[in-house]
C-alpha cells in the first residue's frame, strides 16, 4: 500500500487497482488540494477544511458518516464521535474510519476532539495497525490528548495529522511538542509512503512522520 499526505488530514491509500482518499480539503486553507480520482472519498465532518468534494467521479463512492461499508474487499466502519469536550455542541458531530485494506486497518481519526475515548468506540475501533490522529489542538485534540488516545489505541504505526505545516491558514500547532512527547525517533516520509503488513513493528510503535 502507497500513503500520500497532502497536509492537514487529507490522506490518500493505494494499492494496485483500488484508491481512497480521506478528507480532502478546500485550497482556502492554504495548500493544493489533491484530484479527485478514487473508487472511495471519506468525509469525517463538513466542515470546509476536510469536505471538498469538488470534482468527484461518478461511480466513486461518497461516505459521510457512521456505518459499515464494503467495496472490492476494502472494508470501512464509521465510527461516531465529537468534535469537542462538550457532546458536539459546539462543533458537532466527527466520524472515525477504521479501513481494512491489504490485511492492514488504517484508523482515521478526523477532527476527533472529545479527548479520551469511550469503552465502546474502543471496541469498536479494534485492533490497529496504522493510526491517523489529529495533535495540533485548537480544533481537535492537542499533543498531551493525542499521546493519551494513542495510548487507548495501541496502534503498531502512528501518523499524525492535522497541525501547522508551511502554507497553512489554520491556527493550529505545530508537531514539536507532540514529537518530544512520544519520545520515539520519527522515521521521515516524503509525501508518498510504501507499507506493508510484514514492515509492521513486532514491538516498539513505529512513528512515521510526512513531509510535504
Amino acid at each position: 500500500m502507497t500513503i500520500t499526505w497532502y497536509g492537514h488530514s487529507c490522506f490518500r491509500l493505494e494499492t494496485k487497482d483500488f484508491s481512497l482518499l480521506i478528507d480532502p480539503f478546500s485550497p482556502q486553507i492554504g495548500l493544493r488540494p489533491p484530484k479527485i480520482k478514487d473508487n472511495i472519498v471519506l468525509v469525517s465532518h463538513d466542515h470546509y477544511d476536510h469536505n471538498n468534494i469538488e470534482g468527484l467521479q461518478e461511480g466513486s463512492l461518497l461516505i459521510k458518516g457512521p456505518g459499515e461499508y464494503e467495496v472490492k474487499g476494502v472494508f470501512i466502519k464509521g465510527i461516531q464521535s465529537f468534535h469537542d469536550k462538550i457532546q458536539g455542541q459546539g462543533r458537532g458531530l466527527n466520524t472515525i474510519y477504521a479501513i481494512k485494506m491489504e490485511d492492514m486497518t488504517i484508523v482515521h481519526m478526523g477532527d476527533f476532539g472529545q479527548g479520551a475515548l469511550s469503552e465502546e468506540q474502543i471496541e469498536k475501533i479494534g485492533d490497529v495497525d496504522i493510526l491517523m490522529i489529529p495533535i495540533g489542538g485548537v480544533y481537535t485534540i492537542n499533543y498531551k490528548e493525542a499521546v493519551e488516545a494513542i495510548s487507548q489505541i495501541e496502534p503498531k504505526a502512528v501518523v499524525p495529522m492535522h497541525y501547522k505545516v508551511p502554507g497553512l491558514k489554520v491556527d493550529i500547532e505545530g508537531p514539536e511538542k507532540f514529537l518530544k512527547e512520544m519520545s520515539l525517533t520519527p522515521e521521515k516520509a516524503e509525501k508518498s509512503y510504501k507499507i506493508q503488513k510484514k514492515n509492521l513493528p513486532a514491538e516498539e510503535m513505529k512513528l512515521v512522520i510526512f513531509t510535504l
